[in-house]
Protein backbone atom coordinates (compact mmCIF):
# COMPACT_ATOMS: atom_id res chain seq x y z
CA UNK A 1 0.00 0.00 0.00
CA UNK A 2 1.04 3.69 -0.51
CA UNK A 3 -0.33 4.80 2.90
CA UNK A 4 2.60 4.79 5.46
CA UNK A 5 4.31 7.02 8.11
CA UNK A 6 7.02 9.41 6.91
CA UNK A 7 10.59 8.37 7.53
CA UNK A 8 12.41 9.61 10.70
CA UNK A 9 14.76 11.78 8.70
CA UNK A 10 11.92 13.87 7.36
CA UNK A 11 12.05 17.53 8.57
CA UNK A 12 9.13 19.72 9.69
CA UNK A 13 7.76 22.10 7.10
CA UNK A 14 8.56 25.80 7.12
CA UNK A 15 4.99 26.73 8.17
CA UNK A 16 5.61 24.95 11.46
CA UNK A 17 8.32 27.53 12.35
CA UNK A 18 6.37 30.48 11.06
CA UNK A 19 3.79 30.14 13.83
CA UNK A 20 6.46 31.27 16.43
CA UNK A 21 6.92 34.54 14.65
CA UNK A 22 3.67 35.75 16.10
CA UNK A 23 4.77 35.59 19.82
CA UNK A 24 8.20 36.87 18.80
CA UNK A 25 6.59 39.77 17.06
CA UNK A 26 4.35 40.45 20.10
CA UNK A 27 7.42 40.32 22.41
CA UNK A 28 9.36 42.68 20.19
CA UNK A 29 6.43 45.02 20.00
CA UNK A 30 6.00 44.95 23.77
CA UNK A 31 9.66 45.90 24.28
CA UNK A 32 9.36 48.69 21.76
CA UNK A 33 6.18 49.95 23.30
CA UNK A 34 7.64 49.87 26.80
CA UNK A 35 10.56 52.12 25.90
CA UNK A 36 8.37 54.42 23.89
CA UNK A 37 5.32 54.64 26.14
CA UNK A 38 5.03 56.73 29.26
CA UNK A 39 3.17 54.01 31.04
CA UNK A 40 5.82 51.44 30.77
CA UNK A 41 4.62 49.13 33.42
CA UNK A 42 1.08 48.70 32.12
CA UNK A 43 2.24 48.44 28.55
CA UNK A 44 4.87 45.88 29.53
CA UNK A 45 2.35 43.87 31.50
CA UNK A 46 -0.11 43.95 28.63
CA UNK A 47 2.61 43.07 26.13
CA UNK A 48 3.89 40.24 28.28
CA UNK A 49 0.35 38.95 28.73
CA UNK A 50 -0.32 39.11 24.94
CA UNK A 51 3.00 37.51 24.18
CA UNK A 52 2.36 34.70 26.70
CA UNK A 53 -1.11 34.20 25.34
CA UNK A 54 0.19 34.04 21.76
CA UNK A 55 2.90 31.62 22.84
CA UNK A 56 0.35 29.39 24.49
CA UNK A 57 -1.92 29.54 21.49
CA UNK A 58 0.88 28.69 19.10
CA UNK A 59 2.00 25.85 21.31
CA UNK A 60 -1.56 24.50 21.50
CA UNK A 61 -1.98 24.94 17.82
CA UNK A 62 1.20 23.11 17.01
CA UNK A 63 0.43 20.33 19.49
CA UNK A 64 -3.06 19.97 18.04
CA UNK A 65 -1.67 19.85 14.60
CA UNK A 66 0.85 17.21 15.59
CA UNK A 67 -1.93 15.15 17.16
CA UNK A 68 -4.00 15.51 13.99
CA UNK A 69 -1.06 14.38 11.95
CA UNK A 70 -0.47 11.37 14.17
CA UNK A 71 -4.17 10.58 14.03
CA UNK A 72 -4.09 10.88 10.25
CA UNK A 73 -1.06 8.64 10.07
CA UNK A 74 -2.70 6.07 12.31
CA UNK A 75 -5.86 6.26 10.18
CA UNK A 76 -3.82 5.83 7.06
CA UNK A 77 -2.00 2.86 8.55
CA UNK A 78 -5.28 1.33 9.68
CA UNK A 79 -6.79 2.00 6.27
CA UNK A 80 -3.78 0.43 4.58
CA UNK A 81 -3.98 -2.56 6.83
CA UNK A 82 -7.72 -2.81 6.25
CA UNK A 83 -7.17 -2.49 2.50
CA UNK A 84 -4.51 -5.20 2.65
CA UNK A 85 -6.86 -7.43 4.57
CA UNK A 86 -9.60 -6.85 2.00
CA UNK A 87 -7.19 -7.59 -0.77
CA UNK A 88 -6.19 -10.82 0.95
CA UNK A 89 -9.87 -11.60 1.55
CA UNK A 90 -10.72 -10.86 -2.09
CA UNK A 91 -7.77 -12.98 -3.23
CA UNK A 92 -9.02 -15.79 -1.00
CA UNK A 93 -12.51 -15.39 -2.37
CA UNK A 94 -11.14 -15.41 -5.91
CA UNK A 95 -9.16 -18.56 -5.22
CA UNK A 96 -12.21 -20.15 -3.62
CA UNK A 97 -14.41 -19.04 -6.54
CA UNK A 98 -11.87 -20.34 -9.03
CA UNK A 99 -11.75 -23.69 -7.22
CA UNK A 100 -15.52 -23.91 -7.06
CA UNK A 101 -15.81 -22.82 -10.68
CA UNK A 102 -13.27 -25.45 -11.76
CA UNK A 103 -15.18 -28.04 -9.77
CA UNK A 104 -18.47 -26.91 -11.30
CA UNK A 105 -16.91 -26.92 -14.80
CA UNK A 106 -15.58 -30.40 -14.23
CA UNK A 107 -18.97 -31.53 -12.94
CA UNK A 108 -20.78 -29.89 -15.85
CA UNK A 109 -18.32 -31.41 -18.29
CA UNK A 110 -18.84 -34.84 -16.75
CA UNK A 111 -22.62 -34.38 -16.78
CA UNK A 112 -22.52 -33.16 -20.38
CA UNK A 113 -20.41 -36.16 -21.33
CA UNK A 114 -22.84 -38.43 -19.50
CA UNK A 115 -25.82 -36.80 -21.24
CA UNK A 116 -24.12 -37.04 -24.61
CA UNK A 117 -23.39 -40.71 -24.03
CA UNK A 118 -26.97 -41.31 -22.93
CA UNK A 119 -28.37 -39.32 -25.87
CA UNK A 120 -26.15 -41.18 -28.33
CA UNK A 121 -27.28 -44.51 -26.87
CA UNK A 122 -30.91 -43.40 -27.02
CA UNK A 123 -30.44 -42.13 -30.59
CA UNK A 124 -28.76 -45.39 -31.57
CA UNK A 125 -31.58 -47.36 -29.97
CA UNK A 126 -34.17 -45.14 -31.69
CA UNK A 127 -32.41 -45.58 -35.05
CA UNK A 128 -32.32 -49.33 -34.59
CA UNK A 129 -35.97 -49.36 -33.59
CA UNK A 130 -36.89 -47.18 -36.59
CA UNK A 131 -34.82 -49.38 -38.88
CA UNK A 132 -36.58 -52.49 -37.57
CA UNK A 133 -39.97 -50.83 -37.97
CA UNK A 134 -39.07 -49.65 -41.48
CA UNK A 135 -37.86 -53.14 -42.40
CA UNK A 136 -41.06 -54.62 -40.98
CA UNK A 137 -43.16 -52.11 -42.93
CA UNK A 138 -41.19 -52.77 -46.11
CA UNK A 139 -41.61 -56.50 -45.66
CA UNK A 140 -45.32 -56.06 -45.04
CA UNK A 141 -45.66 -53.77 -48.05
CA UNK A 142 -43.67 -56.19 -50.20
CA UNK A 143 -45.92 -59.04 -49.10
CA UNK A 144 -49.01 -56.96 -49.79
CA UNK A 145 -47.62 -55.86 -53.15
CA UNK A 146 -46.79 -59.46 -53.98
CA UNK A 147 -50.29 -60.55 -52.99
CA UNK A 148 -51.85 -57.75 -55.04
CA UNK A 149 -49.55 -58.49 -57.97
CA UNK A 150 -50.42 -62.19 -57.79
CA UNK A 151 -54.10 -61.31 -57.64
CA UNK A 152 -53.69 -58.92 -60.56
CA UNK A 153 -51.77 -61.59 -62.51
CA UNK A 154 -54.59 -64.08 -61.94
CA UNK A 155 -57.14 -61.49 -63.00
CA UNK A 156 -55.11 -60.60 -66.10
CA UNK A 157 -54.70 -64.32 -66.84
CA UNK A 158 -58.46 -64.77 -66.49
CA UNK A 159 -59.12 -61.85 -68.85
CA UNK A 160 -56.47 -63.12 -71.30
CA UNK A 161 -57.94 -66.62 -71.13
CA UNK A 162 -61.36 -65.13 -71.82
CA UNK A 163 -60.04 -63.22 -74.85
CA UNK A 164 -57.66 -65.89 -76.23
CA UNK A 165 -59.41 -69.17 -75.43
CA UNK A 166 -62.92 -68.93 -74.05
CA UNK A 167 -64.39 -66.30 -76.37
CA UNK A 168 -63.00 -67.86 -79.61
CA UNK A 169 -64.10 -71.33 -78.49
CA UNK A 170 -67.53 -70.00 -77.52
CA UNK A 171 -67.84 -68.25 -80.89
CA UNK A 172 -66.83 -71.44 -82.66
CA UNK A 173 -69.46 -73.45 -80.77
CA UNK A 174 -72.01 -70.69 -81.32
CA UNK A 175 -71.23 -70.79 -85.05
CA UNK A 176 -71.60 -74.58 -84.91
CA UNK A 177 -75.14 -74.18 -83.57
CA UNK A 178 -74.81 -74.50 -79.77
CA UNK A 179 -77.01 -72.26 -77.62
CA UNK A 180 -75.51 -69.57 -75.39
CA UNK A 181 -76.93 -71.17 -72.21
CA UNK A 182 -75.24 -74.45 -73.17
CA UNK A 183 -71.89 -72.75 -73.81
CA UNK A 184 -71.62 -70.66 -70.60
CA UNK A 185 -71.77 -73.48 -67.97
CA UNK A 186 -68.83 -75.22 -69.64
CA UNK A 187 -66.61 -72.14 -69.50
CA UNK A 188 -63.71 -72.92 -67.17
CA UNK A 189 -63.26 -70.54 -64.23
CA UNK A 190 -60.09 -70.00 -62.19
CA UNK A 191 -60.36 -70.73 -58.47
CA UNK A 192 -57.87 -67.96 -57.66
CA UNK A 193 -60.07 -65.26 -59.19
CA UNK A 194 -62.77 -63.64 -57.10
CA UNK A 195 -66.40 -64.52 -57.62
CA UNK A 196 -67.24 -60.92 -58.50
CA UNK A 197 -64.74 -60.81 -61.34
CA UNK A 198 -65.85 -64.25 -62.56
CA UNK A 199 -69.44 -63.06 -62.61
CA UNK A 200 -68.46 -59.93 -64.53
CA UNK A 201 -66.40 -61.95 -67.01
CA UNK A 202 -69.33 -64.32 -67.58
CA UNK A 203 -71.55 -61.28 -68.05
CA UNK A 204 -69.09 -59.87 -70.60
CA UNK A 205 -68.93 -63.24 -72.35
CA UNK A 206 -72.72 -63.54 -72.42
CA UNK A 207 -73.10 -60.00 -73.78
CA UNK A 208 -70.44 -60.63 -76.44
CA UNK A 209 -72.04 -63.93 -77.46
CA UNK A 210 -75.47 -62.32 -77.64
CA UNK A 211 -74.08 -59.61 -79.89
CA UNK A 212 -72.22 -62.16 -82.02
CA UNK A 213 -75.34 -64.32 -82.24
CA UNK A 214 -77.34 -61.33 -83.40
CA UNK A 215 -74.67 -60.55 -85.98
CA UNK A 216 -74.61 -64.22 -87.02
CA UNK A 217 -78.36 -64.17 -87.48
CA UNK A 218 -78.24 -60.99 -89.53
CA UNK A 219 -75.23 -62.20 -91.50
CA UNK A 220 -76.77 -65.60 -92.09
CA UNK A 221 -80.01 -64.05 -93.23
CA UNK A 222 -78.14 -61.69 -95.54
CA UNK A 223 -75.92 -64.50 -96.85
CA UNK A 224 -78.91 -66.76 -97.46
CA UNK A 225 -80.67 -63.93 -99.25
CA UNK A 226 -77.58 -63.23 -101.38
CA UNK A 227 -77.09 -66.94 -102.09
CA UNK A 228 -80.73 -67.28 -103.02
CA UNK A 229 -80.53 -64.30 -105.35
CA UNK A 230 -77.28 -65.64 -106.83
CA UNK A 231 -78.78 -69.08 -107.42
CA UNK A 232 -81.86 -67.57 -109.04
CA UNK A 233 -79.68 -65.36 -111.26
CA UNK A 234 -77.54 -68.39 -112.13
CA UNK A 235 -80.62 -70.43 -113.05
CA UNK A 236 -81.98 -67.57 -115.13
CA UNK A 237 -78.66 -66.98 -116.91
CA UNK A 238 -78.29 -70.73 -117.53
CA UNK A 239 -81.79 -70.89 -119.05
CA UNK A 240 -81.05 -67.75 -121.04
CA UNK A 241 -77.78 -69.16 -122.38
CA UNK A 242 -79.54 -72.44 -123.20
CA UNK A 243 -82.16 -70.51 -125.14
CA UNK A 244 -79.41 -68.55 -126.90
CA UNK A 245 -77.77 -71.81 -127.95
CA UNK A 246 -81.12 -73.02 -129.33
CA UNK A 247 -81.52 -69.75 -131.22
CA UNK A 248 -77.99 -70.11 -132.59
CA UNK A 249 -79.02 -73.53 -133.94
CA UNK A 250 -82.23 -72.12 -135.44
CA UNK A 251 -80.84 -68.89 -136.87
CA UNK A 252 -77.17 -69.74 -137.25
CA UNK A 253 -77.49 -69.55 -141.06
CA UNK A 254 -77.86 -65.77 -140.85
CA UNK A 255 -74.38 -64.33 -140.10
CA UNK A 256 -75.59 -61.07 -138.53
CA UNK A 257 -78.06 -62.86 -136.25
CA UNK A 258 -75.51 -65.51 -135.28
CA UNK A 259 -72.97 -62.77 -134.49
CA UNK A 260 -75.45 -60.88 -132.32
CA UNK A 261 -76.48 -64.04 -130.46
CA UNK A 262 -72.83 -64.88 -129.84
CA UNK A 263 -72.10 -61.39 -128.50
CA UNK A 264 -75.13 -61.61 -126.23
CA UNK A 265 -73.96 -65.01 -124.98
CA UNK A 266 -70.50 -63.58 -124.24
CA UNK A 267 -72.04 -60.60 -122.37
CA UNK A 268 -74.14 -62.91 -120.19
CA UNK A 269 -71.12 -65.10 -119.38
CA UNK A 270 -69.53 -62.90 -116.64
CA UNK A 271 -72.90 -62.42 -114.91
CA UNK A 272 -73.50 -66.18 -114.99
CA UNK A 273 -69.98 -66.73 -113.56
CA UNK A 274 -70.56 -64.20 -110.76
CA UNK A 275 -73.91 -65.73 -109.83
CA UNK A 276 -72.38 -69.22 -109.67
CA UNK A 277 -69.49 -67.86 -107.54
CA UNK A 278 -71.94 -66.42 -104.99
CA UNK A 279 -73.51 -69.85 -104.58
CA UNK A 280 -70.10 -71.50 -104.11
CA UNK A 281 -68.97 -68.93 -101.52
CA UNK A 282 -72.25 -69.36 -99.66
CA UNK A 283 -71.61 -73.08 -99.25
CA UNK A 284 -73.88 -74.43 -101.95
CA UNK A 285 -72.86 -78.01 -102.89
CA UNK A 286 -75.07 -78.39 -105.92
CA UNK A 287 -73.90 -77.05 -109.30
CA UNK A 288 -76.25 -74.77 -111.19
CA UNK A 289 -76.39 -77.08 -114.18
CA UNK A 290 -75.68 -80.82 -114.51
CA UNK A 291 -75.12 -83.07 -117.49
CA UNK A 292 -76.09 -86.69 -117.64
CA UNK A 293 -73.26 -87.67 -119.97
CA UNK A 294 -69.55 -86.88 -119.65
CA UNK A 295 -68.39 -83.82 -121.56
CA UNK A 296 -65.19 -83.28 -123.50
CA UNK A 297 -62.45 -81.44 -121.60
CA UNK A 298 -62.09 -79.10 -124.58
CA UNK A 299 -65.78 -78.16 -124.33
CA UNK A 300 -65.46 -77.52 -120.61
CA UNK A 301 -62.48 -75.23 -121.21
CA UNK A 302 -64.37 -73.38 -123.97
CA UNK A 303 -67.26 -72.93 -121.53
CA UNK A 304 -64.83 -71.28 -119.10
CA UNK A 305 -63.44 -69.08 -121.89
CA UNK A 306 -66.94 -67.99 -122.81
CA UNK A 307 -67.60 -66.67 -119.30
CA UNK A 308 -64.85 -64.01 -119.33
CA UNK A 309 -64.81 -60.59 -120.97
CA UNK A 310 -61.48 -60.92 -122.87
CA UNK A 311 -62.29 -64.34 -124.38
CA UNK A 312 -60.68 -63.40 -127.69
CA UNK A 313 -57.21 -63.23 -126.05
CA UNK A 314 -57.22 -66.88 -124.94
CA UNK A 315 -55.26 -69.31 -127.12
CA UNK A 316 -55.77 -73.07 -126.77
CA UNK A 317 -52.58 -74.90 -127.68
CA UNK A 318 -53.28 -78.48 -126.75
CA UNK A 319 -55.65 -80.38 -124.49
CA UNK A 320 -55.90 -84.18 -124.11
CA UNK A 321 -59.00 -85.90 -125.49
CA UNK A 322 -60.66 -86.77 -122.19
CA UNK A 323 -64.15 -86.69 -120.81
CA UNK A 324 -65.28 -84.86 -117.68
CA UNK A 325 -67.97 -86.22 -115.37
CA UNK A 326 -71.27 -84.41 -115.92
CA UNK A 327 -71.65 -83.44 -112.27
CA UNK A 328 -68.25 -81.74 -112.28
CA UNK A 329 -68.62 -79.81 -115.54
CA UNK A 330 -70.29 -76.65 -114.14
CA UNK A 331 -67.85 -76.18 -111.23
CA UNK A 332 -64.80 -77.05 -113.35
CA UNK A 333 -65.97 -74.50 -115.92
CA UNK A 334 -66.21 -71.95 -113.08
CA UNK A 335 -62.61 -72.74 -111.99
CA UNK A 336 -61.32 -72.25 -115.55
CA UNK A 337 -63.29 -69.01 -115.92
CA UNK A 338 -61.83 -67.42 -112.80
CA UNK A 339 -58.24 -68.49 -113.54
CA UNK A 340 -58.52 -67.25 -117.14
CA UNK A 341 -60.11 -63.97 -116.00
CA UNK A 342 -57.24 -63.34 -113.54
CA UNK A 343 -54.66 -64.11 -116.23
CA UNK A 344 -56.34 -61.75 -118.73
CA UNK A 345 -56.92 -58.99 -116.18
CA UNK A 346 -53.33 -58.85 -114.84
CA UNK A 347 -51.54 -58.98 -118.20
CA UNK A 348 -51.25 -56.43 -121.03
CA UNK A 349 -54.44 -56.22 -123.16
CA UNK A 350 -52.46 -56.94 -126.30
CA UNK A 351 -50.83 -60.14 -125.05
CA UNK A 352 -52.45 -63.59 -125.32
CA UNK A 353 -53.27 -66.00 -122.52
CA UNK A 354 -52.02 -69.47 -123.48
CA UNK A 355 -53.76 -72.65 -122.28
CA UNK A 356 -52.25 -76.10 -122.64
CA UNK A 357 -52.56 -79.47 -120.92
CA UNK A 358 -51.45 -83.07 -120.82
CA UNK A 359 -52.07 -86.28 -118.97
CA UNK A 360 -49.86 -87.01 -115.99
CA UNK A 361 -49.55 -90.11 -113.78
CA UNK A 362 -51.83 -88.68 -111.07
CA UNK A 363 -54.45 -87.00 -113.32
CA UNK A 364 -54.52 -84.21 -115.86
CA UNK A 365 -52.34 -81.08 -115.75
CA UNK A 366 -53.62 -77.85 -117.29
CA UNK A 367 -51.35 -74.80 -117.49
CA UNK A 368 -52.50 -71.20 -117.97
CA UNK A 369 -49.73 -68.71 -118.85
CA UNK A 370 -49.98 -64.93 -119.02
CA UNK A 371 -47.49 -62.18 -119.91
CA UNK A 372 -48.00 -59.87 -116.94
CA UNK A 373 -45.54 -58.54 -114.41
CA UNK A 374 -45.57 -61.74 -112.40
CA UNK A 375 -46.35 -62.17 -108.72
CA UNK A 376 -44.20 -60.81 -105.91
CA UNK A 377 -43.59 -62.96 -102.89
CA UNK A 378 -46.20 -61.02 -100.93
CA UNK A 379 -48.81 -61.35 -103.67
CA UNK A 380 -47.99 -65.03 -104.07
CA UNK A 381 -48.56 -65.57 -100.32
CA UNK A 382 -51.86 -63.69 -100.52
CA UNK A 383 -52.93 -65.86 -103.45
CA UNK A 384 -51.96 -69.04 -101.60
CA UNK A 385 -53.93 -67.90 -98.52
CA UNK A 386 -56.94 -67.14 -100.73
CA UNK A 387 -56.74 -70.61 -102.31
CA UNK A 388 -56.36 -72.24 -98.90
CA UNK A 389 -59.24 -70.18 -97.44
CA UNK A 390 -57.08 -68.93 -94.55
CA UNK A 391 -56.99 -65.18 -95.32
CA UNK A 392 -59.19 -63.15 -92.94
CA UNK A 393 -62.40 -61.52 -94.05
CA UNK A 394 -65.74 -60.80 -92.37
CA UNK A 395 -67.98 -61.00 -95.42
CA UNK A 396 -69.60 -63.75 -97.41
CA UNK A 397 -67.27 -66.72 -97.60
CA UNK A 398 -64.61 -64.76 -95.70
CA UNK A 399 -64.14 -62.14 -98.41
CA UNK A 400 -63.95 -58.40 -97.83
CA UNK A 401 -65.03 -55.55 -100.06
CA UNK A 402 -61.73 -55.22 -101.93
CA UNK A 403 -60.75 -58.89 -102.00
CA UNK A 404 -60.55 -61.01 -105.18
CA UNK A 405 -63.50 -63.39 -105.36
CA UNK A 406 -62.07 -65.62 -108.06
CA UNK A 407 -59.21 -67.23 -106.10
CA UNK A 408 -61.50 -67.93 -103.12
CA UNK A 409 -64.02 -69.65 -105.38
CA UNK A 410 -61.23 -71.63 -107.03
CA UNK A 411 -59.82 -72.60 -103.62
CA UNK A 412 -63.23 -73.71 -102.27
CA UNK A 413 -63.95 -75.87 -105.34
CA UNK A 414 -60.39 -77.22 -105.46
CA UNK A 415 -60.60 -78.38 -101.84
CA UNK A 416 -64.00 -79.95 -102.52
CA UNK A 417 -62.89 -81.98 -105.55
CA UNK A 418 -59.24 -82.64 -104.68
CA UNK A 419 -57.80 -80.33 -107.33
CA UNK A 420 -54.35 -78.87 -106.70
CA UNK A 421 -53.64 -75.30 -107.94
CA UNK A 422 -50.09 -73.89 -107.89
CA UNK A 423 -48.44 -70.65 -109.04
CA UNK A 424 -45.07 -70.40 -110.76
CA UNK A 425 -43.10 -67.94 -112.89
CA UNK A 426 -43.96 -68.15 -116.57
CA UNK A 427 -41.26 -68.39 -119.25
CA UNK A 428 -43.03 -65.37 -120.81
CA UNK A 429 -42.08 -63.29 -117.74
CA UNK A 430 -45.61 -63.58 -116.39
CA UNK A 431 -47.36 -66.09 -114.14
CA UNK A 432 -48.06 -69.74 -114.79
CA UNK A 433 -50.99 -71.41 -113.03
CA UNK A 434 -51.06 -75.21 -113.06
Amino acid sequence: MELATPPPAARAPVAWYSWWLMPLGLGGGTVAATFMSSERISVAVAGVAATAAGTVCVRLLLRTRAQLRRTEDAHRAAQAEHSQQWQQHVAGLERKFSTERAALDARLTEQARTYETRLSEQARAADERLAEQAAAHETRLAEQAGAWQERLDHQMAAVARLADEQLPDAMRRLRAGDAIDDILPTVEQCAKVGADLQAELRKVLRTALMGVEAEFDRSTSAEQAVIGVGNRIHVLTSKLRGRLHEMQGEHGRLPSVARGLMELDQAIGPADCLAASIGVLGGSDRPGRQWQEPQRLLSVMRGGIGRIKDFHRVQLRHLPELGVDGGLVDHLTLIFAHLLDNAARYSPPTEPVVVSGKEVPNGVGIEIQDSGKGLSEEKKREAEHALAGTSPGPGLGGISEDASIGLRVVGALARRYGIRVTFADSPWLGTSVV
